[in-house]
């Protein structure tokens, strides 16, 4: 481990500048991600073991097999945390290493591992935050028919009892689903992500699961997490904005507004599906028989704190009649749509603006954007931003360094951001950068690195980035510095 530079000093900055008080600071990974130990300890495989094990599913055939070792390496890696000054740290739970198969009693050579985690973190000064689903379901519940199926919410209710019971008395802060948008729609609509199943209706049908399963999950936490405790859910907001001032483009934003956002904050933070999104997929699901009595109350069950991802805005048009949709969405190359119902919709990427890795538009604005709009529309409703951060082509120097000062701009910019947000009335509680390392970057294997940390994959030596310095040095200061004084 490569220990964190001392020649950044915190400088005084002016109060103007400073983020709120008891603002958290934190980085965040996921399990598959980073944990590696794929078959160690009665860990069996998840729906994206079997898929990134499928032939030209991942990008070079890659694997989380091994991914960042941190199942292994934990230890290091929370005193690289607490070198970097991080407040808190989002982690995700792997369902299959704690209940193998999905249903029945916990193993306790799983639960072990993040008993251990979590009491080196608060060994540290770092506050554990716990995810309880990001992506990777037991393959034995996908074999039973996965996220489309209602029973699949009633195993994720039985699961958040066990990490409760586990890990109650140590999280404060537990967050039931990341990204309930990329399981549905990338796992089952367009077959980009596990378990690669391109069926626009079970599609739909799993978004309604996977929100009656947060719903559970809720209800779960409350009745056994001590007081003071906070639940969460995390959501990828799409940003959307219509490539033209045509009633057509409007037309085609409320329709990926529709599909790519309140399919979850209708029912979760108004308790009701948005309307107009029943009439565009009426043709592909009867919402009556889907629904049942009680569904809907069950899944706005309220949450403490919106955990919101954030990368990059969504654009798009409406083609002239008789075109099909085209372009990127940003979300992986198919020839199935992750959009049921609005299949017809283009996307575009913005002009003008500088690129991630990913190819990715460089928008800050779309941040403070969505905060506000959030805001507007669930005045009061605590914020966090789960999710930030940029892929680019980082590589060690010859003396050792990895400068990246185009994730160092890229973050300024959010950071920004978040705080013109903040300014302007938004109750944003906390920002984790995206990610604490680099890792397994799902279907593009290890070909894009969006860590902070440089992790050397033959050897599994961490390197801070220079932007690793210039978070530290943020956290310190608790306020932005000018992007000038990085270095």
């Amino acid at each position: 481990m490569t220990a964190v530079r001392p020649d950044i000093a915190p400088k005084q900055a002016p109060e103007a500048t400073r983020f709120p008080t008891g603002f958290v600071w934190g980085a965040a990974t996921a399990a598959y991600q980073v944990e590696g130990a794929a078959a160690e300890d009665g860990r069996t495989p998840s729906i994206w073991d079997t898929f990134s094990r499928t032939p030209g599913k991942v990008r070079n055939g890659d694997t989380g097999d091994i991914a960042a070792d941190h199942y292994h390496r934990f230890r290091d890696d929370v005193a690289l945390m607490k070198q970097l000054g991080l407040k808190a740290y989002r982690f995700s739970v792997s369902w299959s290493r704690v209940q193998p198969t999905g249903r029945g009693p916990a193993v306790e050579r799983g639960l072990d591992f993040y008993r251990k985690l979590v009491d080196e973190l608060l060994e540290a000064g770092i506050a554990p935050v716990a995810t309880l689903y990001h992506w990777d379901l037991p393959q034995e519940l996908e074999d039973a028919g996965g996220w489309p199926e209602r029973g699949t919410a009633d195993r994720f209710a039985d699961y958040a009892a066990i990490m409760a019971g586990a890990l109650g008395d140590r999280v404060q802060t537990w967050t039931t689903l990341n990204e309930p948008w990329c399981s549905a729609f990338l796992g089952y609509g367009s077959g980009v992500h596990a378990p690669g199943r391109t069926e626009p209706a079970s599609a739909l049908r799993a978004a309604h699961h996977l929100n009656l399963a947060h719903g559970r999950a809720i209800e779960v936490l409350r009745g056994q997490l001590p007081a003071g405790a906070q639940t969460s859910v995390t959501l990828n907001l799409h940003q959307v904005r219509p490539l033209t001032a045509s009633p057509a483009d409007a037309e085609a934003a409320r329709r990926i507004d529709a599909v790519g956002n309140r399919v979850f904050t209708g029912p979760m933070l108004n308790g009701a599906y948005p309307e107009d999104l029943l009439a565009d997929t009426a043709h592909l699901v009867d919402w009556s028989s889907l629904v049942r009595d009680g569904d809907l109350a069950t899944i706005s069950n309220p949450v403490d704190v919106l955990g919101v991802n954030y990368y990059t805005p969504t654009l798009v048009s409406l083609p002239e009649k008789g075109e099909t949709g085209s372009g990127n969405d940003v979300h992986g190359a198919s020839a199935f749509s992750p959009w049921p119902g609005s299949e017809h919709v283009a996307f575009h990427l913005a002009e003008g603006k500088e690129r991630t890795a990913m190819n990715w538009s460089i928008d800050p604005n779309g941040l403070h954007s969505l905060l506000m709009d959030i805001t507007r529309d669930h005045p009061g409703l605590p914020l966090m931003v789960t999710e930030n951060g940029a892929a680019f082509d980082d590589y060690v120097s010859p003396e050792g360094r990895v400068e990246d000062p185009e994730r160092i701009a890229y973050l300024h910019g959010h950071l920004d951001a978040v705080q013109r947000a903040v300014a302007d009335g938004a109750d944003v509680r906390g920002y984790f950068l995206w990610s604490l390392m680099d890792n397994f970057e799902w279907a593009y294997g290890y070909s894009k690195r969006f860590g902070t940390v440089y992790v050397d994959y033959a050897s599994q030596r961490r390197i801070p980035k220079a932007s690793a310095h210039w978070y530290s040095d943020v956290i310190r200061r608790h306020a932005l510095p000018p992007l000038d004084s990085a270095s």
